[in-house]
């Protein structure tokens, strides 16, 4: 009898939601101000190179994941390209690492947020919250990307907002011009650079998407397009919102504020912050949901593609989930978020994450010095995309690094 497989009903509007909701996430709320504290009047810039950089990466991944549609997908591409069985299997657990430690960050920080309104424990908060999410991933794909997709809806629906209730600083759009082109006759690419580095992180997240990718209908064709139009709706989303901050009259202040966006919001409107706050908090639970569904299908793929115990690639009987995948990313979660100190966790995995698109860009190289290919028809890019891709993620590897010693 043929074991349960994952069951293919993401379409491309429902995987789009989810590269956007792990995309945007928590940061931009916070992130706004740090790359205009950093960047100045260069701030929208600095988003557009990043989204330049991150982009090189982002087609690797689309070219790869429609060449391998497969779950635990960056191990498998290590594995296809650089042919180093270890070091695929050491690539997947660090997915599935980041993945947990970043949900663990998250659903501690949602349990600290409510826990200040409810004043409940935050373990008890941290607890629920986490069953709540780990229910949902095993009930069904469709319902918790659904969920996950309804509350990047609500997510966007805050940045648009701040977007319009700032609008009136748009009309000085062309005193912006004239502050870049007077910068630019100055030393003003450290600036430009340094926001860069910062908003590059706002970008990172589309390489999650690949992981459900045995559950995407025509996923050589759905999962390039998604990948690509998740970049495209949050460069334009960073670089309006960038804008409509600096343009404001709190423009300023704001670089030094730790809600930016909920700050300008209650100056521009004169009313209470909250509502962005909520949204803010919503972000953090999608977040940890995803985090949750990308963590499970990196140890199912790994387990299908027998490079760890089989017993992770059980699917339920009736939901086709991974059910025992799912169980053992919830614990580990539950396990650091309670008994561990976080700060470390969530440093590392940005260094994790940046290591993973340097060899998964590397993979794409060799296959294609190799001049392999796996389906005539799959999306594909020139060489110099992942050349380009893990020279700038390889640069930020060692960015990280350094600011880390010094």
């Amino acid at each position: 009898m043929t074991p349960p497989q994952l069951k293919r009903v993401l379409t491309l509007p429902l995987l789009t939601m989810y590269g956007v909701g792990t995309t945007v996430g928590a940061g931009i709320y916070v992130l706004t101000g740090a790359v205009i504290d950093s960047a100045g009047a260069l701030a929208p810039l600095s988003f557009l190179v990043a989204a330049c950089l991150a982009g090189l990466s982002a087609a690797s991944f689309a070219e790869l994941s429609a060449r391998f549609p497969r779950s635990a997908g960056e191990a498998l591409y290590v594995r296809e390209g650089l042919r180093m069985p270890r070091l695929s299997l050491a690539v997947g657990l660090l997915v599935a690492a980041a993945g947990i430690s970043s949900s663990a960050v998250l659903t501690k920080g949602f349990g600290g947020y409510l826990g200040l309104a409810l004043d409940w424990p935050t373990p008890i908060l941290t607890i629920l919250l986490l069953a709540a999410l780990v229910s949902l991933a095993i009930w069904g794909i469709r319902e918790a990307v659904t969920v996950a997709a309804v509350i990047t809806a609500v997510e966007v629906a805050g940045l648009l907002v701040v977007i319009w209730v700032a609008r009136d600083g748009l009309a000085d759009t062309g005193a912006w011009v004239e502050t870049i082109l007077h910068d630019a006759r100055r030393p003003a690419w450290g600036a430009l650079a340094s926001g860069a580095v910062l908003a590059f992180f706002a970008f990172i997240g589309f390489e999650d998407m690949v992981n459900v990718a045995e559950e995407v209908r025509d996923v050589r064709r759905t999962m390039p397009r998604a990948i690509l139009l998740t970049l495209l709706i949050t460069v334009i989303l960073y670089v309006c919102v960038s804008l409509v901050a600096l343009l404001s009259e709190f423009g300023v202040a704001l670089g030094r504020s730790d809600a930016p966006l909920a700050e300008l919001y209650a100056n521009a409107t004169g009313g209470s912050p909250l509502p962005i706050v909520f949204i803010g908090t919503l972000a953090i639970v999608n977040g940890a949901l995803i985090q949750v569904i990308m963590g499970s299908r990196v140890l199912y793929g790994l387990a299908a593609q027998g490079q760890i115990a089989g017993v992770f690639a059980k699917v339920h009987p009736t939901r086709l989930t991974p059910i025992v995948a799912t169980l053992v990313v919830g614990f580990l979660v539950a396990l650091l978020a309670l008994f561990f100190p976080l700060e470390a966790l969530a440093r590392a995995t940005s260094v994790v994450v940046l290591s993973v698109f340097t060899l998964v860009n590397l993979s794409l190289v060799a296959l294609k010095w190799r001049g392999e290919t796996t389906h005539e028809s799959h999306f594909r890019v020139p060489v110099w995309v992942p050349l380009g891709g893990g020279c700038a993620s390889a640069g930020l590897v060692v960015y990280q690094l350094w600011a880390f010693v010094i």
